[in-house]
């Protein structure tokens, strides 16, 4: 457990201190990247997670009920957070008309939204996402956490960027977001442990974490699928994102399959 929480604290808090270093991601190269995160946690989610838990689950219809909840929930918290956490930058106001032109998304609340509340519609999605670490033994011998922690890992280094980036424009001082950035980081491992303490403590059933995975399972798909469609803004082909979102697909599937 102890790399899982090194990799969950240390990932979200390096991928944010890069702010210091760079000044901006708005270039394709950053775009790019968030193309191959989305792509493997969506690949990882339907040909890995959700076929173990539809395995190891006997009442199978509630898994999706679950899973559509998780993807409901995931879209109420983007109400708040205005896509941070699919590593959306929107600082200055033409931004937000352009975007909000092109995409009808929820960031015309940026500039509304507090820190706090921003912070906290993060924290919670980062604890949910934390808590899909707990106890993988109930999830068979077929079920690969390390598989899962790379799409987390690969999920959190853009959002914490990009929530630095936002902040220290909010807040007007890079100084003033960094306190922010570390509960940030702190809240994805935070989830994995309450969670498997609720689990040792059995306050948490086999079947309640089931659930839970398929809850942010829908989380995972929501926010894969939206980081692949918005990157083709009025569905322009481009054959350099398409490349970039196979080859992310393509890692999922050796990840499950050949290693």
């Amino acid at each position: 457990m102890t790399i899982k929480l090194l990799v969950l604290f240390f990932t979200p808090l390096l991928a944010g201190l890069m702010v210091y270093l760079v000044p901006s991601a708005k270039g394709n190269s950053f775009k790019l990247l968030l193309v191959f995160a989305g792509s493997y946690l969506f690949a990882i989610t339907v040909t890995h997670i959700l076929p173990e838990l539809y395995r190891q689950n006997h009442e199978v219809e509630l898994i999706g009920l679950f899973v559509l909840a998780g993807f409901f929930l995931q879209q109420f918290l983007e109400y708040f957070t205005s896509g941070v956490e699919h590593g959306h930058i929107h600082t200055a106001d033409h931004e937000h008309d352009h975007h909000d032109h092109h995409h009808g998304h929820a960031h015309v609340h940026q500039k509304s939204v507090s820190a706090l509340v921003l912070l906290s519609a993060l924290c919670v999605h980062a604890f949910l996402e934390g808590s899909m670490l707990a106890q993988p033994v109930t999830m068979g011998f077929g079920y690969d956490v390390n598989a899962v922690l790379l799409g987390i890992a690969l999920h959190r280094a853009p959002a914490a960027f990009a929530l630095m980036t936002v902040l220290a424009t909010q807040l007007h001082s890079k100084q003033r977001a960094l306190p922010h950035l570390i509960i940030f980081s702190l809240a994805a491992p935070i989830g994995l442990l309450i969670s498997t303490y609720f689990v040792e403590l059995e306050l948490l059933s086999e079947t309640g974490l089931f659930y839970l995975y398929a809850l942010v399972c829908g989380n995972f798909l929501h926010i894969s699928t939206t980081i692949v469609f918005e990157s083709s803004p009025e569905h322009r082909f481009n054959i350099w994102k398409l490349g970039v979102a196979i080859s992310g697909a393509l890692l999922a599937v050796a990840v499950e399959y050949l290693i």
